[in-house]
């Protein structure tokens, strides 16, 4: 049924489209552009009703299953404009592939691969003229699927929405590519392998909250989570995967079923490989961080995810002791790895990996 399934078309008149916003004053998920692409799904029909479509409200049963059982996922990627005009998308087929590891780990159903990118690529396309132009700025997207079916149960959903909205979203350090201070809860845990940690799922996020605004409250960015069994091992940041430069070793934790398999982390590992950097996935506890950043050892850290791509740490705060790492500064391998990153998501440089999608 997927094979046969058409994706219609239904442009904003002109009462409908949105003035632009200044782009000067973005910010991140304020903003939305004029379309959105939307499909249904359910045990009848699989899935059907694929449109691009004007951005709109949904108006749901207060027993849609989602509101009660939390059957929702999403990916984020972005869309950038590159030199006379070019679109790029980075790396988007891995996005749809890991929204369908997603959708199986939280019993939805998996989407129709092709379909979704050729929607995405279409739905880009049409929106191109929200893409901003400023050094940093791009269009953030953000596929998610929800579960519509009115019923309570414990049990999967017999309907489903899937949808693409986007946003243009200002550059992630307006003043400068600085490092972040991070805050180590060994109170909280976000994930444990066997539970759904390494998919993109809603309640990944709200079990997060807490934490964060704790350490929001300290005076850090972000929060470095430790393992859920022993809570020593160091897992991820809230919004991105970590990295340590340990003796001229780049060093993460492995993948295990409690981490979220980051794109930009694999991308981060390619490089560094070519480049010629010994890299490592390994088990670290926190003590070896905090060992590695008294004598001198570790060198920089940095977390990577889509929204800031590279995000340097410049201080880690453990059992309420402050560590600072490279004396607060970017570390050069963490400039070189944000810097030709942001030069192949652009199109302003080579792309080995073949990870850049011209739209249109």
């Amino acid at each position: 049924m997927w094979e046969n399934m058409e994706i219609g078309l239904e442009k904003a008149s002109q009462e409908q489209l949105k003035q632009k916003p200044a782009q000067d004053s973005l910010g991140f998920g304020a903003h939305f552009t004029d379309h959105m692409f939307l499909m249904k799904w359910n045990r009848q029909s699989g899935w059907h009703d694929a449109k691009i479509c004007p951005y709109h409200s949904f108006s749901l049963d207060p027993a849609a299953m989602v509101f009660h059982y939390g059957q929702a996922i999403f990916e984020g990627l972005k869309a950038y404009k590159g030199e006379k005009g070019q679109v790029y998308l980075f790396r988007p087929q891995e996005n749809i592939e890991r929204m369908n590891t997603s959708a199986l780990r939280m019993c939805m159903p998996r989407l129709p691969l092709e379909k979704v990118f050729k929607a995405l690529k279409a739905l880009v396309y049409l929106d191109r003229d929200w893409i901003p132009t400023v050094a940093g700025a791009t269009l953030y997207i953000r596929p998610t699927m929800i579960a519509v079916e009115p019923a309570l149960g414990v049990r999967p959903s017999g309907e489903y929405y899937f949808f693409i909205i986007m946003c243009p979203v200002g550059a992630y350090y307006p003043e400068g590519f600085s490092p972040t201070k991070i805050y180590v809860t060994d109170k909280y845990v976000r994930s444990v392998k066997g539970g759904v940690g390494h998919v993109k799922t809603a309640g990944n996020y709200a079990a997060s909250i807490m934490a964060a605004e704790e350490a929001h409250k300290a005076g850090y960015t972000q929060v470095l989570w430790l393992d859920a069994c022993e809570r020593k091992y160091v897992e991820e940041v809230g919004t991105s995967n970590i990295f340590f430069m340990i003796n001229n070793e780049l060093v993460t934790p492995p993948l295990g079923g409690s981490i979220l398999p980051g794109i930009t982390r694999d991308s981060v590992i390619q490089l560094a490989r070519k480049w010629g950097m010994k890299v490592v996935e390994r088990p670290v506890t926190i003590d070896e961080v905090i060992e590695a950043s008294i004598d001198g050892s570790l060198t920089e850290a940095f977390g990577t995810g889509t929204a800031a791509v590279i995000s340097p740490v410049g201080e880690l705060c453990y059992k309420d002791k402050k560590y600072v790492i490279n004396s607060g500064r970017t570390g050069l391998f963490s400039q070189r790895l944000f810097d030709e990153l942001q030069a192949i998501q652009n199109g302003q440089q080579e792309d080995p990996f073949k990870w850049i999608t011209r739209v249109g």
